[in-house]
């Protein structure tokens, strides 16, 4: 996916408008020393998830990260991203009826990882 913009994403995945929810959470740091790995989490306790996305706002490529989720799977994830620029990072679940539901945090980078 080459979107620019969640919206652009959304629509490319054919998922419906986003709502900020309170079964979404995001985890990281306030302040990452070092943009080239920032510890980033995502979980929900939403019903019918069957994905579960992270999103660098402003990096060249907005998403950083997709998880599949079944039943079968605790959906509480961690992983690292890069980012070249202090940002909001957003983890987006999307469910089996085609709901969105985010939560963002704002993440700051002292020192970029894409080469700045």
């Amino acid at each position: 996916f080459e979107a620019k913009s969640m919206a652009e994403l959304l629509k490319e995945l054919g998922a419906s408008a986003p709502s900020q929810s309170s079964a979404v959470t995001i985890t990281g740091p306030d302040i990452a020393e070092n943009g080239a790995v920032v510890p980033v989490g995502c979980s929900t306790t939403a019903a019918g998830v069957k994905q579960l996305l992270i999103l660098v706002e402003k990096n060249p490529n907005l998403l950083s990260a997709v998880f599949d989720v079944s039943d079968a799977v605790e959906a509480n994830f961690q992983t690292r991203v890069k980012m070249g620029q202090s940002s909001n990072v957003m983890a987006v679940a999307l469910t089996a009826d085609n709901k969105v539901l985010y939560a963002q945090k704002e993440i700051k980078v002292t020192l970029g990882g894409c080469g700045g």
